[in-house]
Order: structure tokens, then C-alpha cells, then sequence
């Protein structure tokens, strides 16, 4: 029998160290979550604020997270669940929906802060990367204008474990968020209308994309080849009453909505209800023996009758 070489012996098992387990799992890329929170010394304890975009099954979250030893800590947050009360009813997770969440978490943020006023995003929207240069140390700011007193509130994109292709959704959400007035540094590389091959960027297809235009020439298109899985895909579209010449009129109704209040709709209190369990009143030593004694008679008086 010829001699095998044990590559991993006792020794290597015993040095082996199992990857943490949300990189086991696949949910965390520690190396650009290391990069996005680590902050430089000299800037004193100041956290490094982060644009988490999510999207699950059904809809879009959008959340401004600072990072502490003890765990994330969470400023301010915003989901396409909310935008039925902006007036958008369907099409909760495109790339439509993607920036009027990121427009809505970025107006609720400034007017935490008390910055509305100062940093009022974009009156319409054109689809172009805004930059603002500093004369004084020749920073670049990804806002409108610059206030004299007070700075833009910047954080960084934290796309998690999706793919940034160029057109992606996530930048949708990044778009809307610099419109509504946040600093967040990026380019026009990854927005629909970028052309690697040339470098050039239409800023008018990335608008059409903000405004939901994609979706309604599917729709006119399905419209014309089947329309009943026209009738069976766009279902909710036809009960709200949506058409495909309605879009960009829907879309601009819910931005302007969105920038004059973008406050959270509370949940009403639940004070007077009836509960359904009523929990039993706590028995002292003695009732309880007076309860065992009573039980046991009325059981011995059950046995002589029979």
C-alpha cells in the first residue's frame, strides 16, 4: 500500500477558524461594511452616516444607519409601504418607486434635522448628477447650493450584497435621496442612459426611467401583442385606474406630495379594547386549601350518592 501524506492533521483543525456567520450566510460583505464605518481619528467621535437600501418581495426600505460598538443604531428610515399615502398605490418596488423612497427618507432626515430649509433638493427633476464645488478648500458637494452657516448632511450608498450594474435599482433609491437634498457621493457611471462604451450619459432616458416611462411602454406593448395577460399582469394598474399615458403625471403628483410633508403618518393608540384573556386573580394559601377542601367534599358527596 503505498504512503499517504495527511495534509490536515490534528494541528491544522485545531488552528482552523470558521468565517463569521453573517459571511457564512451570505448576508454580509465585511470588507466594504469595514470600509463604510471606519471613521478617521481626527474627526473626533463623529460617526460615518450610511444610505442602506433593501428590497424585498414586495417593497423598497431606505434607512440613514450610523454604526456603534454596540450595533447599528438607525436615524431615520423610509418604505414604499408609505407611498400609498403620497398617492402611489402600485408598482411599489421598481426603479420609480426606488427614488421617491430615497426622495422620502431624505426630506424626512432634513427636517429631523432642522436642514429643510437650508437644503431643499431639486425643484424638478432632470436626471443629471448635481454637483456643487467649494471655492474655499475645493470640495465637491453633490447638492444645489451650499448654506453659509450650515453644512449638507452626507452619507454613503450601502448597496449590501447586490450587484451595482449599471441601471441597477439601488441607485434609483441613491437618486432620489441626492435630489431631496442629501450630500451622497457618486456619478452618472451607474445611472440608465450611461453608454460605457462611449462615455457618454443621457440624462433624458434616466429621467424617463425616474418616471416610470419603462413601465408604461410595457405596458403599451403588452397592451397591443396579449391583452389578456395585459388584463392579468397589470391587474392592480387597471383597478386603480392607471393607464400608460397617466405615469409621469402620477409620478410628479407623488414628488410634490412627498416634499410637502414627508413626516411619518403615527399609528393610532389602542387604549379602549376589550381584552380576551382576563388573566385569574392570585389565590392566597388559605383560599386555596378552602378551594382543595370544598373540591374534595363535593367529590365524596358525588360518591355516596352513587
Amino acid at each position: 500500500m503505498p504512503f499517504v501524506k495527511i495534509q490536515k492533521n490534528k494541528a491544522y483543525f485545531k488552528r482552523f477558524q470558521v468565517k463569521w456567520r453573517r459571511r457564512r450566510e451570505g448576508k454580509t460583505d465585511y470588507r466594504q461594511r469595514h470600509k463604510l464605518i471606519t471613521q478617521d481619528k481626527n474627526k473626533y467621535g463623529s460617526p460615518k452616516y450610511r444610505l442602506v437600501v433593501r428590497f424585498s418581495n414586495r417593497y423598497v426600505t431606505c434607512q440613514v444607519i450610523y454604526a456603534e460598538i454596540t450595533g447599528d443604531k438607525v436615524l431615520c428610515s423610509a418604505s414604499s409601504k408609505e407611498l400609498p399615502k403620497y398617492g402611489l398605490k402600485v408598482g411599489l418596488k421598481n426603479y420609480s418607486a426606488a427614488y421617491c423612497t430615497g426622495l422620502l427618507v431624505a426630506r424626512r432626515l432634513l427636517k429631523q434635522l432642522g436642514l429643510e430649509e437650508a437644503y431643499p433638493g431639486v425643484e424638478e427633476v432632470t436626471g443629471e448628477v448635481v454637483t456643487c464645488t467649494n471655492e474655499v478648500n475645493g470640495r465637491t458637494y453633490f447638492v444645489d447650493e451650499l448654506d453659509d452657516e450650515k453644512k449638507p448632511f452626507r452619507c454613503l450608498l450601502d448597496v449590501g450584497i447586490k450587484n451595482t450594474t449599471t441601471g441597477a435599482r439601488v441607485f434609483g433609491a441613491l437618486k432620489g435621496a441626492s435630489d431631496g437634498g442629501l450630500d451622497i457621493p457618486h456619478s452618472e457611471k451607474r445611472f440608465p442612459g450611461y453608454v460605457r462604451d462611449t462615455k457618454q450619459f443621457d440624462s433624458e432616458t434616466h429621467k424617463a426611467r425616474i418616471m416610470g416611462e419603462h413601465v408604461a411602454d410595457y405596458m403599451r406593448e403588452m397592451e397591443e401583442d396579449d391583452e389578456e395577460m395585459y388584463k392579468k399582469h397589470f391587474s392592480t394598474f387597471i383597478e386603480a385606474e392607471i393607464e400608460a399615458d397617466d405615469m409621469e403625471e402620477l409620478y410628479e403628483s407623488v414628488h410634490s406630495a412627498i416634499k410637502e410633508d414627508p413626516a411619518r403618518q403615527e399609528k393610532p393608540k389602542f387604549t379602549n379594547f376589550e381584552k380576551k384573556y382576563k388573566k385569574k386573580v392570585k389565590l392566597s394559601s388559605a383560599d386555596k386549601k378552602a378551594a382543595s377542601a370544598a373540591l374534595k367534599a363535593s367529590l365524596i358527596a358525588a360518591a355516596d350518592e352513587e
